[in-house]
């Protein structure tokens, strides 16, 4: 391969202008790759991250109550009219039990037990409906972090303190350590201390959510000892779907992953990613045709010159190696500017642009385009480069 590079190098140094413009060209090109995909992962991560920083990967609740129709003799025909089943508010069977379990889950990182349930907030003559959520503090952290989301006072539940929506507060009047009495609507009423208000970014439940400790809710909503949902925390936030399927085998109960939750985004996010991949292509293609256009044109200035090595003893295969490594060198060389110019991209950025989110360097992409750019380039090669391979040495000499 000595001499096939040595000519190589050669005839890129003699067509400097052709050779300059087509790194431009593969540059600007591998600069987008590079821009483009790591701005989309970047939103991507961001979206997810707002999105998650309000619900668990996987939610755990007991299983739907459905209707048992009664059997029938054989030989009778039954027609059956029936309306769905009310769901009530019902703790899981068991859950400490079902708690472990989870734990041992490969894959699960956090689990906390949740009782919620609706209830009423008054304070005067002002009453709103509400969502009392009774948590473990302690492991409910692990799966929403409530605490980077204080506004005013301080995260504290239990001993009668309770933390509440910031446009539930302005809606009931309330303030650091006034009190809200909450109802669950079947006799049981509680009076609790705001000690905090918190902001999540999400109306709905800024302005329903009232967080009181585990005890407390499953007083106030007739569910003494019991727990109504189980959040889980895992790895692979891509894989929750398969661990809530997993969960629904081991336990027999309702497990839904926050994929199945957000659908739309889900579809969303599939588009962002095969825009992205569309992107890549078209810029890999458009690399591709300039390296064999200026290659196709090389072959066509230099047919004496291939003739003359023809001539000479160049075989055949060496020829086409010649134009094959004038390609990937061209690939390489354009795409190491250009990754270099697409991180310039990403850091002026973060620098300088809108602080809406951060656009991060996903592992392997700068080697991905590099490799797609290299390989471009020799592929691209091979047609300019057959065509000088199969040039006759008489009549390229005589042309």
């Amino acid at each position: 391969m000595w001499i096939e590079t040595t000519l190589a190098m050669r005839f890129l140094r003699q067509g400097r202008a052709q050779s300059l413009l087509i790194l431009v060209g593969i540059a600007v090109g591998v600069a987008v790759i590079v821009f483009v995909t790591a701005l989309i992962s970047g939103l991507q991560q961001n979206i997810i991250e707002r999105t998650l920083g309000t619900q668990s990967h996987v939610r755990v609740e007991a299983p739907r109550e459905v209707n048992r129709v009664a059997p029938v003799p054989e030989g009778v025909l039954q027609l059956v009219l029936e309306d769905p089943r009310p769901q009530a508010l019902r703790p899981i069977d068991n859950w400490l039990a079902v708690r472990d379990v989870l734990e041992r889950v490969p894959g699960v990182t956090a689990v906390s037990p949740v009782v919620s349930g609706p209830a009423f907030g008054r304070r005067g003559t002002a009453v709103q409906s509400v969502a009392l959520v009774g948590v473990d503090l302690p492991r409910y952290l692990r799966v929403i972090p409530l605490d980077r989301n204080m506004v005013e006072g301080r995260l504290e539940i239990g001993s009668g303190n309770a933390v509440v929506g910031r446009k539930l507060a302005e809606d009931l009047g309330l303030r650091l350590g006034g009190k809200l009495r909450l109802d669950s609507g079947s006799g049981r009423e509680a009076v609790v201390n705001v000690a905090g208000i918190f902001e999540l970014g999400v109306r709905e439940l800024d302005s329903r959510y009232v967080y009181v400790d585990l005890k407390q809710a499953q007083s106030l909503l007739a569910l003494p000892g019991g727990v109504t949902v189980i959040d889980l925390t895992v790895e692979d936030l891509f894989g929750a779907d398969r661990i809530a399927a997993r969960v629904r085998g081991l336990t027999g109960l309702q497990a839904e992953s926050w994929m199945e939750t957000n659908a739309q985004l889900m579809n969303a996010l599939a588009s962002q990613n095969m825009s992205t991949r569309m992107i890549s292509f078209f810029v890999a293609m458009s690399v591709a045709l300039g390296i064999a256009s200026v290659l196709a044109v090389s072959v066509t200035q230099r047919t004496r010159e291939i003739g003359i090595l023809r001539a000479m003893g160049t075989r055949r295969a060496q020829m086409r190696r010649v134009f094959l490594v004038q390609g990937a060198v061209l690939g390489l060389a354009g795409s190491a500017i250009g990754a270099l110019a697409g991180l310039g991209l990403g850091a002026a950025f973060n620098t300088f642009g809108p602080r809406l989110f951060i656009i991060p360097l996903p592992p392997g992409l700068i080697p991905a385009a590099m490799a797609l750019a290299t390989v471009a380039g020799a592929g691209a090669a091979w047609v300019p480069a057959s065509r000088a391979a199969r040039l006759d040495p008489v009549e390229a000499i005589r042309g």
